[in-house]
């Protein structure tokens, strides 16, 4: 394949809300620039960008997808990224390697909630933004209400490049207001379009829209505005670099309607992209660390040394593993050996790749700036850093946001279970958001995601690849049981049936450590009443005892146990006997200190606006929870609070519906505190009456 100068590439992140047009309207660039003979389209399953499975049953973007063409000479890598809420983090992860956000915004819809949030990641890392208002073809249609609510919600200094000639049936093309041109396209979806004169009945407004344009551009260079002051105009040569300058700094954002449907006006965004936006010369140095943890920068140098940050990564079962990066510093060349510098070890990179979708083609080379592929890395994961070790500089990467929903997952074959724990590792490589892990106390699989749907496709996932069939439930809660109370109880074990019998009598005392340990086990035995060697086999009784339950099946924490005095039998006694007594004693004495149940708590912030505060709080409430504070932050109010984990199994949704899909939370486990009698009864009973159902 052809090699582009740093300065001729571009990288462009198509983001947005899912349902805006996003990769219809990857797919008109592609086919627009000649790197594809024919558009897909989202409903017949056939587009370059959305070829996963999921993706093409849900008619949605599930995960990043990466495609290049050529424009003009020059190179533009697309990243097309997910809009729902369920796998928009991904959008996120990718931030890092975009230096233009293609921002779509329905003119039907107008801005959805995931687009403020990936919009407010663009701006917290100052990339430059072009908005691109779709649908303009729809009979609901409204660009004018559309661009004032785009000046409202997002507040910076937008710029009209075109306004619509028509709308609904009717769109037929664009006034260019920077070239007081007129474009008639036709519907076939071709692209091709007649420069024309602009519509009289146009006329008036474009002019006045022209002079807003050129005020606004003028009032972005002190010279600029000297020369339109004393002209009354601005030549090309005149306003393009002050423009291009301000749209690289995140200044001024241009806006451009269309159809992404019909294939109108995605030349127009080519070429404000390719004439605007920056290069990955135009971009400032990578924050990093050294070797030794000091903070570091990574100077965009294309001569320097070979560094590169994998950004995402795709498990194949057939073709192994498949990390695409971006090259931010000197050029990666096939059959390379680098370093991984976050993990300090060696890797050797095979054939580069570069993307089609999920068409590879063999690369000599990756220059500075460009997006490339290599499959089958030994160790590095996304976010890693790999290089020539020179400077042993390793990236900052982008921390991926905490699931918010869990379910238990369990194999239906039981012989499965080492292959699901090792298909849902290959997973969690592909996607960061996905975790894993064992319960200890309840045994269980724990899988943990940004929402149900997340979680469903894992699981479809997980049989279309790998052949797994699996259940999915909601995870148990890991109760625990303790004591309020100090008491005794005692153990006695006698068995004789002739010959060799069973003998063993224990007393112990139970109380609540004061030290915050677990547990707690004092042998305060005198006079040899139990022998020495069947202390062992108490203290064994009552840990087992322990970790069975004695309330609710629960493991018993918080526990000092006491042994002060017992029997033994010279011939009956022994080890198992003694163990069996303790349990007895131990369940005894637990069930008269006063036994209690304990629930684990979750710590709790929820960002959201403010006009939803109330009825946070009020949901808060109703679910047990103790509200810390609420704390102002970034535009949006942040509650922070405790709730018992058993009420917020369900929060994600629940949040959605409160806020309209506008807030999010994040929560960790913070402690264990005793459950209300009413909840406690509640889970005891229910405890009973599995234990006696058949099993």
């Amino acid at each position: 394949m052809k090699t582009f100068e740093p300065g001729s590439i571009r990288n462009v992140g198509i983001v947005a809300h899912s349902g805006a047009g996003k990769t219809t309207l990857a797919e008109a660039i592609l086919f627009d620039a000649g790197a594809t003979s024919r558009r897909g389209t989202v409903q017949e399953g056939n587009t370059v960008m959305d070829f996963d499975p999921e993706e093409i049953k849900r008619e949605i973007s599930i995960s990043t997808s990466v495609a290049s063409c050529e424009w003009e000479g020059s190179k533009i890598n697309i990243l097309d990224t997910p809009g729902d809420q369920n796998f928009v983090a991904d959008t996120l992860l990718c931030m890092s390697v975009i230096d233009t956000a293609l921002v779509i915004v329905s003119a039907v819809s107008g801005i959805k909630t995931q687009t403020e949030k990936v919009w407010g990641w663009a701006r917290e890392r100052s990339l430059s933004k072009i908005i691109f208002i779709n649908k303009m073809d729809n009979e609901r249609a409204a660009f004018e209400t559309v661009y004032k609510q785009i000046e409202d919600t997002f507040r910076e200094k937008t710029l009209k490049f075109t306004i619509p000639i028509g709308s609904g049936d009717s769109f037929k093309g664009v006034v260019d207001l920077l070239y007081m041109k007129a474009y008639i396209y036709e519907k076939d979806g071709g692209g091709k379009f007649d420069e024309q004169p602009i519509p009289d009945d146009m006329k008036e407004v474009a002019d006045k829209e022209r002079q807003e344009l050129l005020e606004s551009i003028a009032e972005l260079d002190e010279s600029l505005l000297e020369k339109y002051v004393a002209d009354g105009d601005l030549a090309d040569e005149d306003f393009v670099p002050g423009l291009r300058k301000a749209v690289i700094a995140g200044a001024v954002v241009p806006v451009i309607c269309g159809s992404a449907t019909l294939n109108i006006v995605v030349r127009k965004t080519l070429n404000s992209i390719m004439k605007f936006c920056p290069s990955p010369l135009d971009v400032g140095p990578r924050k990093g660390k050294t070797a030794d943890g000091k903070d570091a920068k990574l100077a965009p140098d294309p001569k320097g040394e070979a560094v590169a940050q994998i950004f995402k990564t795709v498990a194949d079962p057939y073709a192994g593993k498949l990390s695409i990066f971006r090259v931010f510093s000197g050029s990666i060349k096939s059959d390379n050996n680098l370093t991984n510098t976050t993990r300090g070890e060696k890797e050797h990179l095979g054939s580069l790749l570069s993307l089609q979708g999920k068409k590879q083609t063999p690369v000599g080379q990756a220059v500075f700036g460009d997006i490339a592929a290599v499959a089958k890395l030994k160790s590095s994961i996304t976010g890693d850093t790999i290089s020539e070790n020179k400077s042993g500089i390793v990236l900052d990467k982008t921390e991926p946001p905490h699931p918010v929903i869990s379910f238990a997952v369990a194999p239906k074959s039981k012989g499965d279970e080492e292959k699901l724990s090792s298909s849902l590792a290959r997973f969690m490589e592909e996607d960061p958001t996905l975790h894993a892990r064992r319960d200890m106390q309840t045994n269980e699989l724990i899988v943990s995601g940004m929402g149900q749907i997340h979680i469903e496709v894992a699981i479809s996932k997980l049989k279309d690849k790998f052949g797994l069939e699996v259940d999915l439930r909601p995870p148990r809660i890991a109760y625990k049981e303790t004591i309020t109370g100090k008491s005794k109880g005692h153990g006695r074990l006698k068995k004789q049936s002739g010959g060799h019998g069973q003998f063993a009598d224990c007393w112990l005392e139970v109380e609540p450590t004061t030290d915050g340990r677990e547990f707690e086990f004092v042998n305060a035995i005198v006079g040899g009443v139990i022998p020495r060697q069947y202390i062992p086999g108490v203290e064994k009784g009552v840990k087992e005892a322990m970790q069975g339950g004695v309330l609710a099946g629960y493991p018993v924490t918080h526990c000092k146990v006491t042994l002060y005095d017992g029997k033994f039998h010279d011939v009956d006694s022994s080890e198992l006997a003694f163990k069996i007594a303790a349990a007895q004693a131990f369940r005894e004495a637990f069930m008269a200190a006063r036994p209690a149940l304990l629930e684990p708590v979750m710590e709790l912030e929820v960002a959201a606006p403010e006009e939803n505060v109330g009825d946070i709080m009020s949901d808060l409430n109703r679910r047990r929870g103790r509200v810390a504070g609420v704390d102002a932050m970034a535009g949006e109010q942040r509650i922070k609070a405790t709730v018992p984990m058993a009420e917020i199994l369900s929060y994600a949704p629940d949040l959605r519906s409160i806020t309209g899909g506008r807030g999010q939370f994040t929560m960790q486990f913070a402690s264990y505190d005793e459950a209300p009698t009413h909840i406690a009864q509640k889970v005891i009973d229910g405890s009973k009456k599995a234990d006696s159902e058949p099993k």
